[in-house]
């Protein structure tokens, strides 16, 4: 239920969170916020990439060696 609600957020919607954050964090620091959101986010994929290959190749080895 709470996903599809986000889904209708309008323009006024928007721009209250706007001046939210600019009076919370100021304007300069909502840059490096952004900044470091995106390295999260950059990061995060990279690592979803990484256990997507290694999971891959695994599964095919274990079925080779099941040597008693």
């Amino acid at each position: 239920m709470l996903s599809s609600s986000l889904l209708f957020i309008g323009t006024n919607e928007i721009i209250i969170i706007v001046v939210l954050a600019l009076l919370l964090f100021g304007g300069k620091k909502i840059p490096e916020l952004m900044r470091g959101l995106g390295r999260g986010v950059k990061e995060f994929k990279e690592g979803q990439k990484e256990d997507t290959s290694e999971a891959k190749p695994t599964s095919s080895n274990e079925n080779t060696t099941s040597n008693p």
